[in-house]
């Protein structure tokens, strides 16, 4: 029987400790003083574990190195998380986009139930236990040093340390270091899944508005279309953030004079849309301009909507003209923003970048610089796209990787 140190006790870490514990001694180690501690605040505290489409469909949502992750994703696929947790007594609901949450709503489930899976499976949890890096003997692993000097001892082991996004949680970029001071490559790290900087100083105005059912563009100065999505959002002190604009701001990274365009009313095509605001106009025929967007948007954003259509705020919708109607159409429509760039990469839910994938066997997540180390999780050079795709690129290389050594 091998001894197994997993290092890391995030998603892909505890799945990596279950799987491995098959027929071996297995040892999880973790920085913090509990597991799962970003797993456990994603989702706004309720974690997106996973999606329910078609497993097919996941590598549209994984922009970065997809087809590393086709041996992994059909190895564990989102139907054996949910599955997996349909056993350990966690019940799962689909909402909107096809997220899968639990029930419950509460992230502590999914979190108690691997923890408890991991006794069941007499896995050592050691907290509080931060490792600082490998001792090697003629390019193979022998043991690892922690921060307090201790030197533990294995056969096998597997980095989960996840990346750099969220360091209040442990994501540091420690799993970074350690790879490379092995000879593994790291490839730039960056912050993928983060807000948007807008420099219009009229956003600041709208802090805390929630938008459902719009569209965001973001379009280059030549005017091409770099991303199009539809969802929600929400305004910030700072800008933009939310599902569309995190996945949005993958395609930011390093680019100039970059615009935000939303589209507030998509469902309507612009002879829709201006139907629609004449019926309102014949309404509040005899009431201000700023006084007749009611029923069409939100109060948070109707004195930003006036001063950017430069239509008199106090002028009669009576008074107002077809040209005027057709200015404030096209604003509805395209609303426009100026992208000053992106949030820091600490505010990032996924970082983008890290080990490269040239130099791990995607078979079995399996080091192909030193043979007895293994890899999972988000310390890879693969990301996605908010949905639950991330979560589960966790869970499947972490179960790779357990699962290789556990049949050993």
């Amino acid at each position: 029987m091998s001894k197994v140190i997993v290092i890391g006790g995030g998603p892909s870490g505890m799945m990596a400790a279950i799987n491995a514990a098959k027929n071996n001694d297995v040892v999880l180690v973790e920085k913090n003083n509990k597991l799962g501690k970003k797993m456990f605040i994603s989702g706004k505290g309720r974690c997106n574990i996973t999606n329910s489409k078609d497993i097919s469909e996941f590598f549209d949502y994984i922009p970065r190195n997809p087809n590393f992750l086709y041996s992994s994703l059909y190895s564990f696929t989102n139907n054996d998380t949910i599955n997996f947790f349909n056993n350990l007594k966690v019940k799962l609901k689909v909402e909107r986009g096809d997220r899968v949450f639990p029930e419950s709503d509460k992230s502590s489930d999914l979190i108690g139930a691997m923890e408890k899976e991991l006794l069941r499976k007499k896995v050592v949890i050691k907290l509080n236990s931060q490792v600082i890096k490998f001792i090697c003997r003629e390019n193979r692993i022998e043991s690892v040093q922690l921060q307090d000097n201790s030197i533990m001892k294995g056969d096998y082991f597997i980095l989960c340390t996840g990346g750099m996004s969220y360091p209040q949680t442990g994501s540091t970029g420690d799993g970074y270091k350690m790879a490379k001071d092995l000879g593994h490559t790291i490839t730039p790290i960056n912050p993928a899944l983060v807000p948007i900087e807008i420099s219009d100083d009229w956003i600041k105005s709208l802090q805390g508005l929630s938008l459902k059912n719009v569209e965001l563009s973001i379009i280059d100065p030549k005017k091409n279309t770099l991303y199009e999505e539809f969802g929600e959002m929400l305004f910030t002190h700072f800008g933009i953030s939310g599902p569309i604009v995190l996945s949005g701001s993958r395609v930011v990274e390093n680019k100039h004079n970059l615009k935000a365009v939303i589209n507030l009313k998509p469902a309507l095509n612009f002879e829709e849309l201006d139907k629609r605001i004449q019926k309102d106009f014949f309404k509040y025929s005899n009431k201000s301009f700023k006084n007749s967007l009611d029923d069409l948007l939100p109060k948070k954003l109707i004195d930003v909507i006036v001063n950017l259509s430069n239509i008199d705020p106090n002028k009669k919708v009576n008074s107002i003209t077809k040209l005027e109607r057709h200015t404030l159409v096209n604003l509805l429509q395209n609303l426009s923003m100026n992208i000053k760039g992106l949030r820091p990469i600490a505010e990032a839910i996924v970082t983008s970048g890290g080990i490269t994938v040239k130099e791990i066997d995607p078979s079995n997540m399996k080091s192909k610089i030193v043979p007895n180390l293994y890899f999972g999780g988000e310390v890879i050079d693969v990301d996605a796209y908010t949905g639950g795709f991330n979560m589960q690129i966790a869970l499947s290389t972490g179960f790779l990787a357990g699962n290789d050594i556990g049949n050993i």
